[in-house]
């Protein structure tokens, strides 16, 4: 078989990416893992603060917090004692202390029955406190507007402070409560003493907050409140609800440490840049020119030389006669799965040869040379010419 000279080499080209290129080209890579690190550490940094930067809680340095409160309480002789649970409320508890709450909403029917049962006056600031431990009778009106307003009451506490920036929700006080800082329907602040108890309730904590201690009337109006017992007990509610210890009701997520889910939400961030990393890179199908081309004539004459050296004349008459019914069949209306019988027949009508001739030319005995194999091919290709050109 003859081969033609071979073209102009062509490189081969691969959409994998080697570990020359991903070294060169990982300079983007290099940078975002930069960038992962710095967000783990700001994480932890946030996590580790997340309690101190809640809204009042008196060690928050945020502009929500209240440590500039607690701090200025302090200074004035006050103890404020930071608590998280309510067993350190009830320790603390006494006719000489006020309970500060802002937020119960985590607390289970317990907690709350506990809380209820304290001795301590109450400082309730905001709406987030169950209405157990609200005064009996008092009932929310609106929510109400923040803003600078006056006390308009006799309010010791109040009228030292003068305005101050209250809102969040007014009430309406019972009878023999006091209402401050009226919002047209209700009231802002609401002062009743039960039995032993006073509790004071504030419809909005921010005057308490950083931010707005400074302004107007706030701080005074703030640290009378808040300052009015020798001990505040600042309660800080837990952020998710809390099982008691041998209760059996702590859930799947509520034993799972707070910094659990963001170190899962990093690694699953570095697992996708190292898939992106390691990907095979997918682009356009390349096209390469294969070295040598062979002609199709070529082919055909490099199979007949190979025949004739070993003289297979069974072979290649075997191929020879195959080819030819296989192109004529379809001509004669036969399906490939035609007997040599109905091929015979339908050749003999076809072309008008006689059935005997056809049989030998279609299925006859090998050609006992290569003189008989040349004329079977010309019988073959006569036959087939006849029956495509009746």
């Amino acid at each position: 078989m003859t081969l033609s000279a071979p073209e102009q080499a062509v490189p081969s080209l691969s959409t994998s990416p080697t570990a020359r290129s991903i070294w060169r080209g990982g300079r983007g890579f290099l940078v975002f893992g930069v960038l992962v690190v710095a967000v783990a550490v700001l994480t932890v940094l946030i996590t580790g603060t997340s309690a101190e930067g809640r809204d009042l809680d008196p060690a928050g340095t945020s502009l929500n917090g209240g440590k500039a409160l607690a701090e200025i309480l302090r200074g004035r002789g006050v103890r404020v004692e930071r608590v998280s649970t309510v067993a350190d409320v009830e320790r603390l508890d006494g006719a000489g202390a006020q309970l500060l709450l802002t937020d119960t909403t985590h607390l289970s029917e317990d907690d709350l029955r506990r809380l209820a049962a304290t001795r301590a006056d109450r400082l309730v600031v905001g709406p987030s406190v169950d209405q157990s431990l609200l005064p009996p009778g008092l009932q929310a009106e609106q929510t109400a507007a923040s803003r600078s307003r006056e006390p308009m009451c006799d309010l010791p506490a109040a009228v030292r402070a003068g305005s101050a920036h209250t809102g969040g929700v007014s009430y309406r006080p019972p009878r023999g409560a006091v209402g401050c800082y009226p919002d047209g329907k209700g009231f802002t602040l609401v002062r009743q003493t039960t039995g032993s108890v006073v509790t004071t309730v504030v419809g909005d904590g921010a005057f308490m907050s950083n931010q707005r201690l400074a302004e107007d009337g706030n701080a005074a109006l703030a640290m009378n409140l808040a300052g009015a017992r020798p001990v505040l007990i600042w309660f800080v509610a837990p952020d998710r609800p809390q099982a008691r210890p041998g209760s059996g009701r702590a859930t799947l997520g509520e034993l799972i440490p707070p910094g659990v889910p963001w170190a899962v939400l990093q690694l699953g961030v570095a697992l996708l840049v190292v898939a992106l990393w390691r990907a095979r890179r997918l682009g356009p199908v390349v096209v390469e020119r294969l070295p040598v081309v062979v002609r199709a004539a070529e082919t055909v004459e490099g199979r007949g030389r190979l025949y004739r050296a070993r003289r297979a004349r069974d072979r290649a008459s075997a191929t020879l006669r195959a080819a030819c019914v296989s192109r004529i069949a379809p001509r004669l209306g036969l399906s490939g799965d035609a007997t040599w019988d109905e091929v015979v027949a339908a050749t003999a009508l076809r072309t008008g040869q006689d059935a005997v001739w056809v049989r030998s030319v279609l299925y006859g005995p090998i050609p006992a040379d290569d003189a008989g194999l040349v004329a079977l091919a010309g019988h073959l290709d006569t036959l087939e010419r006849q029956v495509r050109e009746p």
